[in-house]
């Protein structure tokens, strides 16, 4: 992996799930600064409470000069800044554009100037194939970092694609858990509806993954297992309530802008994959590797075909591995 030893670090988005995640993962590989640059001065000070070592800033990407003077000396960019709740960017769309399309581009062209090494931009299973005003916004994301490096340039730029993130905001792991604790009927969409299952560690794993193997452009994908929600809502009043099966689970209907199933890599992105046991390497159209594993034509990796979880067993080590507490979101 490039040397993070001595390095300066900023991250966007920092006091996310992911960005707190990622920052003390960062601790052991001895950088000279973390920044922590984010909008909410509260999620800031309690961050800054548990974390003092890190430098926090208060920005917007949406404010390409507050993004200059934070990147002024970063060598590293995890770009993890976005608005990423699927019902408030379907009532508010141009905001997501706002943030997650034109503040990608800010950072972008902030990193070009500043001389950073390498950005990771994180992105999701709902830009792939987009019915959703913030899948949308991601997709549009994903080709503006991805586009970076095809003219060459000092820096490398990848994007890294993953699905439900266990415990994270918008999660829905911590929605059931209230609804356990305040004792009212956990609400599920459509029983049949399937999600990735990853935790946050894994999901540092993979950006780690990608700043390790990135030349340029590339989307990088880990694999993950997925179940119904049905399967995770009986799993997990089974583990957490005082009434155990007997909690009762209410079927709402599915949310504007849902998918039944998520996909992670598409049929065309298949045909120039490079593949692991663990991870997708999706590269750019223009820097084709020789060696690629596509994969048969129209073929999807998707949450309704990945290796399928079905019972309690089988979902609880990951309830355990990934903690169920949303810190400063």
């Amino acid at each position: 992996m490039r040397s993070l030893s001595g390095a300066t670090i900023l991250i966007t988005g920092g006091t996310g799930s992911f960005g707190n995640r990622v920052a003390r993962h960062l601790l052991d590989l001895n950088p000279a600064q973390i920044r922590i640059f984010s909008r909410d001065e509260k999620k800031q000070w309690e961050m800054q409470r548990r974390w003092p070592q890190f430098r926090y800033i208060i920005g917007d990407v949406r404010d390409a000069g507050r993004l200059d003077e934070a990147m002024s000396g970063v060598q590293f960019v995890f770009h993890a800044a976005a608005l990423k709740q699927v019902p408030s960017c379907e009532s508010y769309p141009l905001e997501a554009i706002k943030t997650n399309i034109l503040g990608t581009q800010n950072i972008c062209t902030t990193a070009r100037a500043a001389g950073v090494k390498t950005v990771v931009a994180l992105s999701t299973d709902k830009a792939v194939k987009p019915v959703n005003a913030m899948g949308t916004s991601k997709a549009m994301m994903e080709k503006l970092v991805c586009s970076q490096n095809q003219f060459g340039g000092s820096t490398t730029f990848c994007c890294v694609r993953y699905g439900n993130v266990m415990g994270s905001r918008g999660s829905v792991i911590p929605l059931f858990l209230r609804q356990i604790q305040e004792n009212t009927p956990l609400t599920l969409t459509v029983p049949h509806m399937t999600r990735f299952l990853m935790t946050l560690d894994q999901s540092v794993d993979l950006v780690f993954h990608a700043m390790t193997m990135a030349q340029g452009g590339e989307i990088f994908v880990r694999k993950a297992p997925a179940c119904t929600v049905q399967t995770l809502a009986e799993a997990m009043r089974r583990k957490y309530s005082p009434q155990g099966t007997q909690h009762p689970i209410q079927e709402v209907g599915i949310r504007a802008g849902e998918k039944i199933h998520e996909i992670l890599v598409n049929e065309y992105e298949l045909q120039r994959v490079s593949e692991s046991e663990t991870y997708f390497n999706i590269h750019p159209e223009y820097r084709l590797p020789k060696e690629l594993t596509p994969q048969a034509l129209g073929s999807e990796y998707s949450s309704e075909n990945t290796r399928r979880l079905g019972s309690f067993e089988e979902i609880t080590p990951l309830l355990d591995a990934a903690g169920v507490v949303e810190e400063y979101t």
